[in-house]
Formats: C-alpha cells, sequence, structure tokens
C-alpha cells in the first residue's frame, strides 16, 4: 500500500477561522469522498475544533487533530516572529512537514510570517537563494503560474532563472498533459525591449530552453498574460504583485458591473433570463475563490497561503491544490528543473 498524501492545515489562521477552514475540509472530504489516499491533519485549539467537525457531522477517519495553544495574530510582524509564534497553530503546522508527517502545509494565516517561519523550519533548496510565492491565473487555454507576487521585491537574473525552474515545476506538477512554456514579463516583445537584467536572464532562458524542462517563449506584455501563449509568467515581486492586484480588480469591476448593467431595467432583466448560463460559466471562470492559494516555492518543501479573507468555498480549493501539489510530485520535479539547469 502506498503511503497517503498528508496535508497539515492551519484552522486558526485567517478571518472567521476555524468555521471557515473547518467548513473547507468538509467540502473537500464530500468532494473526495471516493478517495482514500490522503489524510488531513488540523492544528488548533482541539476542543474548539472538535465542536466545529460535529457542527458540519464531518467523519473523522482522514483526519487528525493536533492540539495547539496559541494563534499568530494578524497584527505580528515578521521581526517578532521567531520569537512569539512558537508553539502556535502556524508553526507547528509548518514543524509537522519538517519532521516528515506531512507532505504540504496551508495557511490563511498572516502571510509576512507564515512566510519567515517556513523559511526558518523548512530552510531554503540548496540551489535556490530566494522564494518565490507563485498563483494560478486562468488563460483562455486553460491555466497560468504567475511568480514571483510579492515575496521579493528586488530581483537578479538568477532569481530570475530560479523563478522559471520553480514555475514550470509547478506547472507540470499541477498539469503533467500540458507543456510549461515560459516567458518574462516585460514592457514589450521586442528582444531589445526592457532592462539589461531582463535581456541576461532571457538569453539564459533561451539556452535552458528544451522539452525536457520548459519551452521559453520570450518577454510577454502585461495585456497578453493571460492569452494562452504562455503559462508560466515569471517576475520580480514588486512588479508581480502590482499586477495580480490590477487583475484582481479588474475582474471584481467588471462582474459588479455586469450584474449592475444586467438589472438595471425590465429589458436587461429579460435578456439576463435567456444569457442566464453563458453569464454563470463567465461568472466562474473570474471567481476568485477558485484560484485561492498562492505556493511559496524554493523551500525543502511547499506551502501554501490562502487568503485570509476568503471563505470556505475558496479555502476548499486552497486544499485541494495542496492535495495536486503534492500527487504531482512537485518536489521531484523542482529538483529535475534545477539539474538540468545546472548543466548550461
Amino acid at each position: 500500500m502506498s503511503k497517503k498524501i498528508s496535508i497539515a492545515i492551519d484552522a486558526m489562521g485567517g478571518d472567521n477561522a476555524p468555521d471557515k477552514t473547518i467548513e473547507g475540509v468538509k467540502l473537500f472530504l464530500d468532494t473526495n469522498k471516493s478517495n482514500n489516499d490522503f489524510i488531513l491533519n488540523i492544528f488548533g485549539e482541539e476542543n474548539i475544533i472538535k465542536k466545529k467537525i460535529n457542527k458540519y457531522n464531518i467523519k473523522t477517519n482522514s483526519i487528525n487533530i493536533i492540539h495547539s495553544n496559541t494563534v499568530v495574530s494578524d497584527e505580528e510582524t515578521p521581526l517578532t516572529a521567531v520569537k512569539n509564534s512558537k508553539n502556535t497553530s502556524m508553526w507547528n503546522c509548518i514543524y509537522h512537514q519538517i519532521e516528515g508527517k506531512s507532505d504540504i502545509s496551508l495557511s490563511a494565516g498572516n502571510t509576512g510570517v507564515l512566510l519567515v517561519i517556513s523559511r526558518m523550519i523548512l530552510k531554503m533548496i540548496d540551489e535556490v537563494s530566494k522564494p518565490a510565492l507563485a498563483g494560478l491565473w486562468p488563460n483562455q487555454n486553460g491555466m497560468n503560474v504567475v511568480l514571483d507576487l510579492g515575496a521579493n521585491i528586488e530581483c537578479s537574473e538568477q532569481n530570475l532563472i530560479d523563478f522559471a525552474e520553480l514555475g514550470s515545476a509547478l506547472f507540470k506538477s499541477l498539469f503533467p498533459n500540458e507543456k510549461p512554456k515560459v516567458s518574462l514579463l516585460n514592457v514589450g516583445s521586442e528582444e531589445i525591449k526592457g532592462t539589461e537584467l531582463l535581456k541576461a536572464a532571457s538569453k539564459r532562458l533561451k539556452d535552458l530552453s528544451s522539452e525536457e524542462n520548459f519551452i521559453y517563449k520570450g518577454y510577454v506584455e502585461g495585456n497578453n498574460i493571460m492569452s494562452g501563449e504562455s503559462n508560466v509568467i515569471v517576475t520580480d515581486g514588486f512588479t508581480g504583485n502590482i499586477a495580480l492586484k490590477t487583475a484582481e480588480g479588474t475582474a471584481k469591476f467588471i462582474t459588479q458591473n455586469l450584474k449592475k448593467s444586467l438589472t438595471k431595467n425590465i429589458i436587461t432583466k429579460i435578456s439576463l433570463i435567456f444569457s442566464y448560463f453563458s453569464l454563470k460559466k463567465f461568472k466562474e471562470k473570474l471567481d476568485p475563490r477558485k484560484y485561492n492559494g498562492a505556493i511559496f516555492l524554493g523551500l525543502n518543501g511547499p506551502v501554501v497561503k490562502s487568503h485570509g479573507g476568503i471563505d470556505s468555498t475558496g479555502f476548499y480549493h486552497s486544499i485541494d491544490l495542496c492535495y495536486k501539489i503534492v500527487k504531482g510530485n512537485l518536489m521531484s520535479e523542482i529538483k529535475k528543473n534545477l539539474k538540468l539547469s545546472k548543466g548550461v
């Protein structure tokens, strides 16, 4: 019998926890009733978690509750995290992973603290100098992996190369039947555009481009991120975070104004009846809950950060992301990619 996928979950992080986290667990268990290849290690105040499990009528055969006395505060700064976060649900969640008892960790708690203690406990992969925060975005043909989304404000040429290797490994683990196609985010698609750093990184990515590794597609502009021509978009954390917030705001603006326009008067309401299913599919494609879960890459083990304000459906999608990452052997894919890049 093969080893079960083991997911460590900080049940106490984020808004409305642990209700939303435990309800998210229920959604995941209900969706995967026929699967018997995982165990969910849930960290937090044991008595509270047990009450929530009873509230949502959750069967506990795939659950392991690990008691933690305290919770990382949203006001906690990364500088004080080392001193104050030990034995919290977040700390114990990550520590369970380094002990080999969990394959991946998930939290909706304080992002800065999560990054600091993840890096401190799990340590960096030897060949990688900086961790990257990666996210999933929809595109015309399926899905993009975009990184870095804010872990590193400034990046070197080598950092961008590492991010390309890490991002393409993540893409392969999630979508094994597709080929990762890497692009560097730039102000233009022509080779003469951009900074000297980007030009140097582009040259090296061309050398690394292969069927075994990833296909390098050159530069991509912001308006073509979702075209589907590339599916791994690489940039520094400053630019990536701005792009992420802009995309989130644009999606929210479109859905809100579309709803207003279609309910403005009797004529638009009648037209809504005829276009209901098409609009429903459109809304589902832009639903941010489906893409909830940013992945810390470059550590000796994957860590997923769920949005703190997400609801139980969004948290369910984060658990599902963790399950797919481990099932797709992310760490093995990262090692393969880094081995290939060392030879160039």
